[in-house]
């Protein structure tokens, strides 16, 4: 299958990469009075009892700040939690080793759980395990205590070595042939991340700073590490929104920033093309990248209780909302963001 993927937008010649300061610019008039009502509603106080509290927005056009506000106690250097935008995160580390060639992501995944010459596990690839694709069983539910694999691996007997917890999990698919999200996944992909560098906990919270956070301009970033040093890529990385925004810069700019190529050529899109997915998904996946929030070709990194950056190429625009929002409330913070998508097209 052949997928188009639509254009990546080029930085404005005339306009500032965002390393050290945001430049902001004007919010058409015609924008304006279709987004204000959006924001009024999500800021108003108390908060709405269908999207729960909006603590940060923020809207990037052109690469310059046209929109931003925070919830009574926040401001912009308050941090917010990631939960699972550090999935996209963690994507982009394993981009920047594949770029240094410590990685090949179709190769068998390097987990140590798994070599056993009988081992069915040891089939599955990297591609795979960022496709959410391994055929692994996890049981990832966000409520429910006693079933949840990953409020176990988090916070119960996992939460030492969040990849060593997940490795364990036997197979209930052949590699690749079913899709299943799973924090999980991605907490074996951190481990590998840290096994290919040869390094973990400071010294791969250094890597961090060295490749991704500090050359673009990521200085709130704080990553979490479990005992066993492994950076809990499924769920911990806190950060501002204005930061939130520029790693979703860092993508909406194929990869490159200031001149300098960070991710390797193709991550971006490598990231944003299509896994397949159950007809149950209302949304679209690709490389631990949500697809089609915010319309055809937009693709976004997605957290718990309604941390989103959507990146919606044909607009060259960034959506950033922080917040707290029950699961329940899920659906209308999504269609809230398209919304606030919708109000910036023509």
């Amino acid at each position: 299958m052949t997928t188009t993927l639509p254009p990546l937008p080029v930085q404005p010649a005339d306009v500032p990469w965002p390393t050290q300061e945001w430049p902001e610019g004007q919010l058409p008039q015609r924008v304006a009075a279709k987004l204000n009502p959006l924001l009024d509603q999500a800021f108003s106080d108390p908060a709405p009892a269908s999207m729960g509290e909006t603590h940060a927005f923020l809207a990037v056009q052109g690469g310059r700040i046209v929109a931003e506000r925070y919830w009574t106690g926040f401001d912009r250097p308050s941090t917010h939690h990631s939960w699972s935008q550090a999935k996209s995160m963690t994507q982009a580390l394993i981009g920047i080793l594949v770029r240094e060639g410590k990685i090949d992501i179709h190769a068998p995944a390097d987990v140590q759980e798994w070599q056993g010459a009988d081992d069915p596990r040891r089939a599955i690839t990297l591609d795979q395990l960022l496709r959410m694709s391994s055929g692994l069983k996890f049981a990832e539910d966000y409520v429910d205590a006693g079933v949840s694999d990953v409020i176990e691996m988090l916070f119960g007997s996992g939460k030492d070595d969040v990849g060593g917890f997940a490795a364990k999990f036997p197979l209930i698919h052949a590699p690749g042939t079913a899709w299943s999200y799973a924090s999980g996944t991605t907490n074996i992909t951190a481990r590998i991340a840290a096994r290919a560098l040869g390094a973990s906990g400071e010294a791969f919270r250094d890597f961090m700073f060295r490749e991704l956070f500090g050359p673009i301009g990521m200085t709130s970033a704080e990553p979490k590490f479990d005992a066993a040093g492994t950076f809990i890529g499924s769920s911990f990385c806190f950060c501002t929104a204005r930061d939130f925004a520029r790693f979703g810069l860092l993508y909406l700019r194929d990869g490159v920033w200031d001149g300098m190529r960070i991710l390797p050529d193709g991550w971006v899109d490598y990231a944003r093309t299509p896994t397949p997915v159950p007809p149950t998904e209302a949304m679209g996946y690709g490389a631990h990248w949500w697809l089609g929030m915010a319309g055809p070709g937009s693709f976004s990194s997605n957290g718990y209780e309604g941390q989103y950056t959507v990146m919606v190429p044909d607009l060259d625009l960034i959506l950033v909302r922080n917040g707290k929002s029950p699961l329940e409330q899920k659906d209308h913070v999504i269609r809230w963001m398209s919304d606030v998508a919708d109000a910036f097209r023509p």
